[in-house]
């Protein structure tokens, strides 16, 4: 009878055990599952509908109709898009080739003799963290002062050395330059802090190595710094490259894509056709041909960056 009480203890033992697992196991899961709704509900839905309309003709205000390929095959027809691509790419160029090694250069400045104390490295940090901060309302505020054309602070530079003045935001020559340089004021010190974060995980073992071994500042610069910066080149370039075609704030808050298309950029073209025009499926299409050079792209560069490592 002792036995048999002692049995059933055991057993009522066990079970309690593997229930407390139980909820143990589910438990994790719980707390998790509003994360995962809201991630379903805001991001995985809305990109698989998008994807859904791209292949149909959708107004919004009545039916679908399919339409298959026709919405990917008009934009190679579409002569707006086409522009809207090509001053996106100029802009994304002009961010790899131009914007990076600006904020390489600034981080060996900040890093370098130049800006010597810890103090003064502080300093330059946060002074270049702050455009990036910046609402881009504020900054296309500031911008469209200093690219006035009557008071403006940039003419009235070009007038001080006698060049002649230049309204930026009307002349569509100059436009798509002037949102490139507010793109390099903005997202200079951001990239620039993604350098000297590389800069300094550089072991200064290595550096006084090669300076003991007679190699000057540049020979250390080109040998030694540059190929411990690959994992931080590739990671900025790619970056720069995905957020200049997603181009959006600065070049609509300045001239709204113009004049005459010279700011277009997809970004603001998808908004047009989607909220303005209300074509939804059509504007679908300009959001995956977006999204796909972006990958395209990165993936490009990733590619290149491997084979360069062998």
């Amino acid at each position: 009878m002792a036995q048999t009480t002692q049995q059933q203890e055991s057993r009522g033992r066990k079970l309690g055990r593997r229930r407390a697992s139980g909820r143990g196991t589910i438990a994790p899961y719980l707390f998790l599952l509003p994360f995962f709704l809201i991630y379903a509900t805001f991001l995985v839905y809305p990109v698989l509908a998008a994807f859904r309309l791209s292949f149909f003709e959708s107004s919004g205000f009545g039916g679908d109709t399919f339409t298959g390929l026709d919405n990917y095959v008009r934009l190679a027809q579409d002569p707006r898009y086409l522009e809207a691509l090509k001053n996106t790419t100029l802009y994304a160029l002009a961010s790899v080739f131009v914007l990076s090694p600006l904020a390489l250069l600034v981080a060996v400045t900040i890093r370098s003799f130049v800006v010597p104390t810890a103090a003064f490295k502080s300093f330059y940090r946060i002074v270049f963290f702050l455009p990036f901060i910046t609402s881009f309302v504020v900054i296309a505020l500031m911008f469209n002062l200093v690219f006035n054309n009557d008071f403006g602070l940039l003419n009235n530079a070009l007038s001080a050395v006698g060049l002649p003045t230049v309204d930026w935001l009307k002349n569509e020559q100059v436009s798509l330059l002037a949102i490139v340089m507010v793109g390099i004021w903005t997202f200079l010190g951001i990239n620039a802090l993604y350098f000297l974060t590389g800069l300094q995980n550089i072991p200064e073992e290595v550096i006084e190595a090669a300076a003991v071994d007679g190699a000057n500042r540049l020979q250390t610069f080109w040998r030694i710094t540059l190929p411990l910066l690959r994992p931080v080149i590739l990671f900025v370039i790619v970056q720069a490259t995905i957020f200049s075609y997603q181009l959006f704030e600065i070049p609509f808050l300045l001239t709204n894509g113009g004049p005459s298309d010279s700011t277009l950029t997809l970004a603001i073209y998808l908004y047009e056709v989607g909220f303005r025009e209300f074509d939804r499926g059509y504007a679908s299409a300009i959001g995956y041909s977006l999204a796909i050079i972006a990958i395209v792209l990165a993936a490009a560069q990733l590619l290149l960056a491997r084979r360069f490592d062998r």
